[in-house]
């Protein structure tokens, strides 16, 4: 099937009501796919609790790394051991989107297989960069809040938790951010029925019969939201599909020559990598906005580890990307997850934020710099790790692609006009690589040092891959 592509279609909103009248009997799905794709919505849901003052410094557990019993250190505030609904991932998050966590966040989880205690984890404070620009719509709903990184700590059904102010902290008074809350998401099990937004209530989806015409056949449990979500992806794929087909580096080209005439003079496409999509992976399509959110091109590529532990099996992926996307839009007030893609250790590739793989899809995973780029997670930290080679792989394939679109060369440099951060002026134009890591955008230890390292001979086998001759 020939690719729709989107290569400068500006930034617009879909309008989700007029979805039903859109859906033409081309993107209606084969009746085989329909009885393999039968979709359900896993009954995830979130569970935040407040985090209160643990008490004088001198109080304090002794032997827990950082927290000394001296009583000069800063406040404390978290939660004492305790007995919880099932969860697989953590964070903290607070009121103020603009105001840092300067400090120290530790969690130990009681294991649901072996009732076992973990050690002290340690949970990455500096998450403020994976966001949406500043001044944008996104940023300014008024949901947004202050978030550290997600942690997965697979199931658990205990948590404690200790966060320590920083000595010498950017903030004021009591060194730590208002309305502080520790957030346990559990992700769902897509075997189970479908469930509520907020706290996983099973509901009754709503089922559209085929009219006479032919123009309204959705499948049997599919939401409106599922059915907007999956149009964004036909034809590469029939409503419904929970994989888009890798396709070779002829059809790729010739598919997106077809799509936009101007490729043809010089058309270094890599061929399509197979891609989950959002109902492969499970995503709850009723938590995110309603529409999507476009911008003119993709001119780079940015590349981010989750931050949130290697301590997954790729079977567990799909898991892991429903909880981190319940955490970007439950817990942190995002749209939608902020990621484009995704990758697991394996080198699987799934799609990110809804609005179709091939089209420019406005993220939130480079704050200032979200406009005209894309966005590619490696699931997992990689600041003393180093990546698995299949997943750097992946990203070569997934970019040779992707930037093959619109006609970028993965081993040149590119401007972008900065939206605001820590390292670029708003308005200023910056110089970057095609395939840059997030850091070369912000101020940030992400990738981690081990990815970020894997750049240069990726951006080399990208460039390979769309038939690009040696430079």
């Amino acid at each position: 099937m020939r690719a729709f592509l989107a290569s400068s279609i500006g930034v617009a909103t879909a309008a989700a009501l007029a979805l039903p009248l859109a859906l033409s009997s081309t993107a209606l799905a084969h009746p085989a796919a329909a009885a393999s794709a039968a979709p359900s919505a896993p009954a995830g849901s979130t569970q935040s609790l407040p985090l209160v003052p643990v008490g004088p410094a001198a109080d304090r557990t002794p032997g827990v790394p950082g927290m000394s019993t001296s009583p000069r250190l800063p406040e404390t505030q978290g939660l004492s051991a305790r007995e919880v609904k099932t969860f697989s991932l953590v964070g903290v998050v607070w009121d103020d989107a603009s105001t840092q966590l300067d400090g120290r966040v530790q969690v130990r989880t009681r294991s649901v297989a072996t009732s076992a205690w973990s050690e002290w984890q340690d949970v990455d404070t500096h998450n403020s960069e994976h966001a949406a620009d500043p001044g944008t719509a996104e940023r300014g709903t008024g949901r947004v809040r202050g978030s550290t990184a997600p942690l997965w700590v697979g199931q658990s059904d205990g948590i404690e938790v200790r966060v320590q102010a920083e000595p010498g902290g950017r903030v004021v008074s009591s060194g730590l951010p208002t309305g502080m809350r520790i957030e346990l998401v559990d992700p769902g099990d897509t075997t189970r029925p479908p469930s509520d937004a907020k706290n996983g209530t099973a509901e009754a989806p709503p089922v559209l019969d085929d009219d006479d015409k032919g123009e309204l056949a959705l499948l049997p449990g599919m939401t409106m939201e599922m059915a907007e979500s999956s149009s964004a992806n036909v034809p590469m794929a029939p409503l419904g599909a929970k994989e888009i087909p890798a396709l070779n580096k002829a059809d790729s080209t010739a598919d997106a020559v077809l799509a936009d005439e101007a490729l043809a003079a010089a058309p270094y496409i890599g061929p399509r990598p197979k891609i989950v999509t959002r109902l492969g992976w499970g995503a709850d399509e009723s938590l995110r906005e309603k529409g999507f959110v476009y911008t003119n091109t993709v001119k780079a590529a940015f590349v981010h580890h989750t931050a949130s532990g290697n301590n997954y099996a790729c079977k567990d992926a799909p898991a892991v990307l429903r909880s981190l996307y319940r955490y970007h839009v439950v817990s942190s007030g995002w749209r939608d997850i902020g990621y484009n893609f995704a990758v697991d250790k394996c080198g699987t590739l799934y799609e990110g934020r809804a609005g179709g793989v091939a089209k420019a899809v406005l993220g939130a995973h480079t704050m200032g710099f979200n406009t005209d780029s894309m966005g590619v997670a490696v699931i997992g930290t990689f600041a003393s790790t180093a990546p698995p080679k299949a997943a750097v792989d992946a990203v070569a394939r997934l970019t040779a692609w992707k930037l093959g679109l619109f006609g970028a060369d993965p081993r040149a440099k590119t401007t972008l006009k900065s939206g605001g951060g820590n390292l670029y002026a708003k308005g200023s134009n910056v110089k970057l690589n095609v395939i840059s890591g997030h850091r070369d955008g912000f101020a940030t230890e992400c990738p981690g040092r081990h990815l970020y390292s894997q750049l240069p001979p990726t951006r080399t086998a990208s460039a390979k891959l769309q038939g690009r001759p040696p430079l």
